[in-house]
C-alpha cells in the first residue's frame, strides 16, 4: 500500500506541475509523448500472440509508432480530429462488444494494433487541446474521471449487488456505476454554479456533456478489463509500482479525453463559451 501511494503522489506531482507550473506548452508535450509512447508498448503486449512469445523489440517499435502518430497529430491539427472522430466512433462500437463478451471476440484480432494507435493518439491529442483552453478545464476532465472511479468504488464495495459487466470486470457494479455518478454530479453542479455564467438551456447541455465523459471513462475502463482478460494478463505492465502500467492508469481518459475535447469544441462552435 505505501509504494502505491508512494508512486501516486509522484505521478500526480509530475502531472500538476507540468499543468500549472509554466504556460510553456512543452513539458505538457513531452509528457504525452512518453505517456503515448509507453501506452502504444504496453498495448503491443496485449495483442493476439504477441503477449506470449513477441519479442521486445516489435512492441518499442509500436510504442515509437504510437508517439509518431500522436507527435504528427499534436502538431497537424486536422488529423487529431480526425483521430477524435475516429476514437469516439470506435468507442460507440465497442459498446456491443462489452456487451457481447466473451459470447463474442470477433474484435480480438491484428486490426487492434490500428485501433491502439487511435485510442491512444486521440487521447494524447485531446488532453493536451484542452489544457491548452485551460488547465484548470483538464483538471476538471480529470475530476470526473477520478470522480467517478473513487464514488463507484467506495459505494460497490459497501452496497454493489448488481453486477455491471460480469465477464469483463467482475468487481463492478450498478450501484457503483451510479455512486460514481452522484459523485460527479456534485462536482458538476459546484463548477456551474461557482464558474460558469450560462443560460439555462447551456448549463443542460454543459451538464449532458459532463455526463457523457463520466459514462465514456466506465467504457474506457471495461474495454480495456476486457482486451487484459481476453489476452490473459492482468495488469498491462509494470512501470508504475502498485499501479501496473499506464494503460492500466489512463483506460478511463482513453475514451473520456477525446469526448470531452470533441464536446467542448462542438459547444463553443454553437455559442457556448466555457
Amino acid at each position: 500500500m505505501l509504494e502505491r501511494i508512494i508512486t501516486a503522489l509522484v505521478l500526480v506531482a509530475v502531472v500538476l506541475s507540468c499543468m500549472f507550473a509554466t504556460t510553456s506548452p512543452y513539458p505538457m508535450l513531452v509528457l504525452m509523448i512518453i505517456a503515448a509512447a509507453v501506452a502504444g508498448y504496453e498495448w503491443f503486449k496485449l495483442m493476439p500472440q504477441h503477449h506470449q512469445a513477441s519479442s521486445k523489440f516489435k512492441a518499442l517499435s509500436f510504442g515509437l509508432l504510437t508517439a509518431v502518430m500522436s507527435g504528427l497529430a499534436l502538431y497537424f491539427g486536422d488529423l487529431a480530429l480526425l483521430l477524435w472522430v475516429a476514437a469516439i466512433l470506435t468507442w460507440v462500437v465497442s459498446v456491443f462488444w462489452v456487451k457481447s463478451y466473451p459470447r463474442y471476440d470477433g474484435w480480438y484480432n491484428a486490426g487492434l494494433h490500428v485501433i491502439g494507435v487511435i485510442l491512444i493518439s486521440a487521447a494524447v491529442t485531446a488532453v493536451l487541446k484542452v489544457w491548452e483552453t485551460s488547465p484548470w478545464w483538464l483538471m476538471y476532465l480529470f475530476l470526473l474521471v477520478w470522480g467517478a472511479d473513487s464514488g463507484a468504488y467506495f459505494v460497490g464495495r459497501k452496497l454493489g449487488k448488481t453486477k455491471l459487466a460480469p465477464d469483463v470486470s467482475p468487481n463492478k457494479s450498478v450501484e457503483g456505476l451510479f455512486g460514481g455518478l452522484i459523485t460527479v454530479v456534485v462536482v458538476i453542479i459546484a463548477v456551474q454554479y461557482q464558474f460558469l455564467t450560462l443560460s439555462f438551456t447551456q448549463h443542460l447541455l454543459f451538464l449532458g456533456l459532463s455526463i457523457i465523459t463520466v459514462f465514456s471513462s466506465v467504457l474506457g475502463d471495461l474495454f480495456e478489463s476486457m482486451i487484459k482478460r481476453r489476452a490473459g494478463i492482468k495488469d498491462s505492465g509494470h512501470i508504475l509500482p502498485g499501479h501496473g502500467g499506464v494503460l492500466d492508469r489512463i483506460d478511463s481518459l482513453l475514451a473520456a479525453a477525446p469526448i470531452f475535447a470533441a464536446g467542448m469544441l462542438i459547444l463553443d462552435l454553437i455559442g457556448v463559451k466555457l
